[in-house]
């Protein structure tokens, strides 16, 4: 039989998704469209790939069977179309970890090589992009990277390209902040802030487990400025921020007020921001330049310095670090 390419495509995203709705928003398309398109798939396999019913969507056994080789042939589709259609285009890189402000190292890698074309894409998360990148929807992506579970991050590649100090970031109310440094110890009787839910931040958990504070509590993720003044006026709380990141403040003033960033030492925690790719895939070697870029700034400009007896990163940051 001849397989529908819009029809596997509105199932695997409903299937990553597992919502009607956020699948055609993906797609741009209504959800009726999707629904129609996954029911006329379902007929012509003459199977049922998903369970619909008023508390969500969840794939059949069928549906898992069939869900992986999908992915392949919607990427081995991407592929043939690209080999006749495609002419030079920039490289897609989706970036993630907004509030860190990713974009200004990504500009200083690129910036510095002429003829390099990058598309950066603003990702949702991690999980989001990896998803994107075993789909062959990207070429690259740019983060934070972490160990996902149930090996969803299996057939990926990275590199660590930058290890940025992180500061506190306090309240200038709250009593640690005339301070000139600090150590992660001293912060463990404050509340460690988290500038989304608590479980979408892998560093600040790794950092709360190491330094033991005990107290931590979750924002609804409206963006740096949001969070900044959630800071500022909340003196029991803290967090971090990496040393580069520009805080949000008024138009041509230095800073915004009523908050202020305090160095980490003894030791200094380090945020590490990698490249991630498709292991083995087709495309790769036209990361060759981009990371070529990465490793260029990381020489002119030291971010991959790191002394144990200075610095702190966590397991799986070091791990990546010594392969």
């Amino acid at each position: 039989m001849d397989l529908d390419l819009s029809q596997v495509r509105a199932f695997t995203t409903a299937a990553e998704e597992l919502h009607f709705g956020r699948a055609a928003a993906r797609l741009a398309i209504s959800q009726q469209a999707v629904s129609k398109r996954i029911a006329r798939l379902e007929a012509a396999l003459g199977a049922r790939l998903l369970d619909r019913d008023p508390r969500g969507v969840g794939l059949t056994g069928a549906g898992h069977r069939f869900l992986e080789p999908a992915r392949r042939l919607l990427a081995q589709g991407d592929r043939a179309v690209a080999a006749v259609a495609r002419t030079r285009r920039p490289l897609r890189v989706d970036v993630w970890g907004h509030l860190y402000a990713p974009m200004r190292t990504v500009a200083r890698a690129v910036d510095g090589v002429p003829g390099l074309e990058v598309e950066p894409v603003p990702g949702r998360d991690l999980p989001s992009v990896a998803a994107a990148l075993l789909r062959g929807e990207s070429d690259a992506g740019f983060g934070r990277v972490h160990p996902l579970p149930d090996g969803r991050d299996a057939g990926l590649a990275h590199r660590l390209v930058r290890l940025e100090p992180v500061d506190a970031l306090l309240s200038t109310d709250h009593p640690l902040a005339d301070r000139d440094v600090l150590r992660p110890e001293d912060l463990r009787s404050g509340v460690l802030r988290y500038p989304a839910a608590v479980d979408r931040l892998d560093f600040l958990t790794r950092f709360a487990d190491r330094f033991g504070i005990a107290e931590r509590a979750g924002s609804t993720n409206l963006g740096l400025e949001s969070f900044a003044d959630r800071i500022r006026t909340d003196p029991s709380c803290f967090s971090l921020l990496p040393a580069d990141c520009p805080l949000p403040g008024p138009a041509g003033g230095p800073g915004r007020p009523g908050i202020r960033t305090v160095p980490l030492v003894d030791p200094t925690p380090l945020y590490a921001w990698s490249l991630l790719w498709r292991d083995g895939a087709e495309p790769a070697a036209r990361l060759d330049p981009l990371l070529g870029a990465f490793t260029e700034a990381a020489r002119r400009s030291r971010w991959l310095e790191y002394d144990p007896a200075r610095d702190w990163l966590p397991g799986p940051d070091e791990a990546a670090l010594d392969g």
